[in-house]
């Protein structure tokens, strides 16, 4: 199995059902009604509105699943600590099927995205923390966005155009991460109207590689303030983030800043194959 072969099932992973991962019969998690946690900041600096960073960090896991339809084994956990508790998404390395296009440690990526998703001031993706004392091994813990699972790109670009901005945004992200997995339901509508973008695993590749199923606004001149955002992407990468990566992708990444604050366009799909599949 390799990143030629798209990932993730309908509406990405905090939308689909699992089955209990703990010697029970399979079952369908119920994702409603998740837990909150009070405000936190988290060790990069980036600030974390649903406060769950530190709770992600050191609280005590419970898995309640494994996603089903993931290509990776994929699992919903409870953590818990001093009080709080919420839902995460647990993507452990030693669930990562091989691909020949990706090195192992694809929850690196999720990590990277997080960072980089911050350090831009756009906060896309849910807070996302790398964890090494859980369950199954190290792996990436992503906050679980309660949302609506009716909802995902080809619905909101279709019927929610107070979306559109967010998702021009989301375009302009998955060119500058190289994302190749942007499926529709890796974009998410939460409960309080906010957009979300998932399933990070598959970017910051070397090699051109995008593919998303966002080509409507494809040629579009792009904001001024996203293009502020990115520029200081061309000279200078966050440590953290470059850790996270090959110095190849790092170089790569602050090439595709450069490129599209000249360009100042959404790119064009000349080939009319640059999707992934499934495209939900």
């Amino acid at each position: 199995m390799d990143a030629e072969r798209a990932v993730g099932g309908p509406a990405g992973e905090h939308a689909r059902a699992g089955e209990e991962a703990q010697g029970g019969a399979p079952r369908t998690a119920d994702l409603t009604g998740s837990p909150g946690a009070a405000a936190a900041t988290d060790p990069c600096g980036a600030t974390d509105p649903s406060g769950t960073t530190d709770l992600l960090l050191h609280g005590d896991i419970t898995v309640i699943g494994r996603l089903a339809d993931s290509s990776n084994e994929t699992f919903l956990v409870e953590v818990s600590g001093e009080g709080d508790l919420t839902w995460a998404i647990y993507k452990p390395e030693l669930g990562e099927a091989p691909l020949r296009d990706f090195p192992p440690g694809l929850y690196r990526r999720e990590r990277a995205a997080y960072l980089l998703s911050e350090s831009l001031g756009w906060h896309l993706v849910p807070t996302t923390v790398l964890r090494e004392e859980v369950p199954f091994g190290v792996g990436s813990l992503q906050r679980f966005v309660e949302h609506d699972r009716s909802a995902h790109y080809f619905t909101l670009v279709d019927d929610a155009p107070e979306t559109h901005d967010d998702l021009r945004r989301i375009a302009v992200f998955d060119v500058l991460t190289n994302n190749t997995d942007r499926k529709s339901g890796h974009v998410l509508r939460g409960e309080d109207g906010r957009v979300w973008g998932i399933d990070h695993g598959l970017c910051f590749s070397a090699r051109p590689k995008l593919r998303t199923v966002i080509w409507d606004f494809a040629d579009e001149r792009i904001d001024a303030d996203l293009l502020a955002a990115v520029a200081p992407v061309v000279t200078e990468v966050d440590d953290e983030i470059a850790a996270l990566l090959d110095d190849d992708e790092v170089d790569a990444l602050r090439r595709r800043a450069l490129r599209l604050v000249t360009e100042g366009r959404l790119p064009v799909d000349l080939t009319g194959m640059a999707f992934p599949w499934p495209l939900v």
